[in-house]
């Protein structure tokens, strides 16, 4: 089972959820969507918390009131950590959560855990009831076919790749098409009652009975 929360910390609410043990935890480390953000109570058991990121948010840049709502819900599900103060919440992307054959079940590592790259840390000072009671009014447990919910986020991510890639090669296509037009050389069209070729001698009238060259030079004299 799956336990989900809403966080109203933000707009539109955002999705946590978590395991409800450490078995469905072992599940969630397998399945969970790359982008989602992982947090745990650093050096203490505790269950393991995701954030669903929304659409356009960047694990660099949560926000810091959805980081302590998530930070809370971690630390008020964290045995002994729910009984101190000043707790350390470790949180990485899911895509960084690295599991080998030889760690206990719901064990989890980190593939690079070089901190503000790869992962980052949010101080909690001590539980915020409120914060923890709102949280909890919002839970919804419910089974999750984890497989099939990863077949389906595959095919809308692809759909959406599909979609990008040809809208770029129409886009590419129409600039080719422009840029041909632009370089292709323009037909000048010649005006009416024009005409193309020129004479340097005046035409002469046939009309005209030429005269002889004695009859030029008497004219001339």
């Amino acid at each position: 089972m799956v336990l989900f929360f809403t966080s109203a910390a933000i707009t539109p609410s955002a999705t946590i959820y978590m395991g409800r043990d450490k078995v469905e935890n072992e599940e969630l480390i397998k399945y969970a969507w790359p982008q989602d953000v992982w947090f745990h109570v650093d050096k203490l058991s505790s269950a393991h918390v995701y954030l669903r990121m929304p659409e356009g948010m960047v694990w660099e840049s949560i926000p810091e009131k959805l980081l302590i709502d998530c930070a809370q819900l971690v630390k008020a599900n964290s045995i002994e950590g729910n009984k101190k103060d000043n707790l350390t919440i470790i949180y990485t992307p899911a895509a960084n959560l690295k599991k080998t054959g030889d760690m206990a079940v719901g064990q989890v590592s980190f593939h690079n855990d070089k901190k503000n790259s790869y992962s980052d840390e949010v101080h909690v000072a001590t539980r915020e009831n409120p914060i923890v009671n709102r949280l909890n009014k919002t839970k919804v447990e419910r089974d999750v076919d984890h497989e099939q919910e990863r077949v389906d986020r595959v095919k809308a991510e692809n759909a959406v790749k599909r979609a990008a890639a040809a809208e770029k090669v129409f886009f590419d296509c129409s600039k080719k098409s422009k840029m041909r037009n632009w370089l292709k050389p323009e037909k000048r069209k010649r005006p009416p009652g024009r005409t193309t070729s020129y004479s340097n001698q005046e035409e002469e009238d046939e009309s005209v009975p030429r005269k002889t060259g004695r009859e030029l030079e008497e004219d001339f004299m």
